[in-house]
């Protein structure tokens, strides 16, 4: 390992003690590959494992998670995106790379320079889309990027712009920012008044996109806004419950396997500060199963009936916001 060179050997021994250790074996299970993840515990580095795993397009199909005292160990079975083991030495050496240096993230990005992120967020209707790319060309910007979700009748979208012109990032010039916010703004309200559109500005790339949706939306509650129309046979199950001899709340998820499923209900968990110390990750055919034993980060449990029907609802919406099939309700859109 090559360390940067502020670190001093103190800072070089700690890092050795905290950094995941991973292993990566084919000859267990005869139709996925095992990954096995052993690190110090802290909050949010499981999802940290598992945001690796869905980056590189990985199916999980069974994992285990465990935690004693200080240290937890996930373990997954994975395939990649045709159902099939992993085979590709470069692939496996990035898989351990990525899962070994996650926590400490010495290559962060570079700042995208010439580049600025708008986060909006508001209700959703026909047309949207439509006028607030009319709006960043009537302003001379340039749109490099974006990606859009909907779920329950609100949007949330980040789209990154550079100024047309200059090919400047449009948050060097503080009066153009001002006016693009406020048109924005002015688009995304709406009907529904000033509180129901947000927007803010980032000079930095965002590190997740899907992450920062997931944020984005829990932000905006669009767990709370219900569609009408009653659940389908495929609306996820979800149900909660205390295990009160050993101090857990249990989660169990059933529904439709798809890709990014685990990510989902974990961004969700840890959002909401919540530590999982077990569980278990099934899927049978196009059926996945999900069990975790969570408590709050103070180590209490789910502690009123209001807070347990807050948890169904908001894991309800997360795996709702990337669906399969696009519906009136939910509907994800990339546009680069």
């Amino acid at each position: 390992m090559e360390w940067p060179s502020c670190l001093n050997e103190y800072e070089k021994l700690i890092i050795r003690m905290d950094t995941p250790r991973v292993v990566i074996d084919n000859a267990v299970c005869a139709t996925a590959t095992l990954v096995k993840v052993d690190s110090a515990r802290k909050h949010g580095i499981l999802l940290e494992a598992v945001q690796v795993l869905t980056d590189l397009n990985l199916s999980i199909k069974k994992a285990y998670i465990s935690s004693d005292g200080r240290w937890f160990m996930d373990v997954f079975h994975v395939t990649d995106q045709f159902g099939r083991k992993l085979a590709d030495d470069s692939v496996i050496s990035y898989l351990e790379q990525s899962l070994d240096m996650k926590e400490h993230d010495f290559h962060r990005p570079d700042s995208a320079e010439g580049l600025t992120v708008l986060e909006l967020t508001g209700a959703d209707r026909p047309g949207l889309l439509s006028e607030v790319f009319a709006v960043l060309a009537d302003l001379c910007c340039g749109v490099v990027d974006a990606k859009v979700w909907t779920h329950n009748g609100r949007i949330a979208c980040l789209v990154t712009v550079k100024d047309k012109l200059s090919g400047r990032p449009i948050d060097g010039d503080p009066q153009l920012l001002h006016h693009v916010e406020s048109r924005l703004r002015h688009v995304l309200k709406g009907d529904h008044g000033v509180c129901g559109a947000r927007t803010a500005v980032s000079s930095t790339p965002v590190a997740h996109t899907d992450r920062r949706l997931h944020q984005m939306m829990f932000s905006d509650r669009d767990y709370e806004r219900h569609s009408p129309s009653a659940a389908s046979s495929t609306s996820p199950a979800v149900s909660v419950q205390n295990w009160v001899e050993k101090g857990y709340s249990v989660v169990a998820v059933q529904c439709r396997d798809r890709p990014k499923l685990l990510f989902d209900v974990m961004c969700t968990l840890t959002d909401m500060e919540y530590v999982v110390f077990h569980g278990t990750i099934d899927t049978d055919g196009d059926l996945a199963q999900q069990e975790f034993y969570i408590r709050h980060k103070d180590g209490s449990p789910i502690s009123s009936e209001a807070e347990r029907q807050r948890m169904i609802q908001c894991l309800e919406a997360a795996i709702e916001r990337r669906a399969t099939e696009v519906t009136n309700q939910t509907k994800s859109i990339h546009l680069h």
